[in-house]
């Protein structure tokens, strides 16, 4: 009788400790989505480009100023 009641208050406050487990993973997914969080592999991704960006843009600007000492040597 004593173990059939244990096992009772037992599943009656297990209950409640997996509705607070469910809910409290909700609200950190959430929470985490509204962080607006990237995965590492996208970041290297970013880095890659951007580095690839700053290195164009490094020539561009050298041939621009190349041509820019062309125009002034032709005046």
């Amino acid at each position: 009788m004593i173990e059939t009641l244990l096992q009772a208050i037992l599943q009656q406050v297990d209950q409640p400790k997996k509705d607070l487990e469910k809910n409290l993973r909700a609200l950190l997914n959430e929470s985490i989505e509204k962080l607006d969080l990237v995965s590492k592999q996208e970041l290297d991704r970013q880095r890659t480009a951007l580095n690839t960006a700053n290195q164009r843009l490094t020539e561009l600007q050298q041939q621009m100023r190349i041509l820019e000492e062309i125009v002034q040597n032709k005046k």
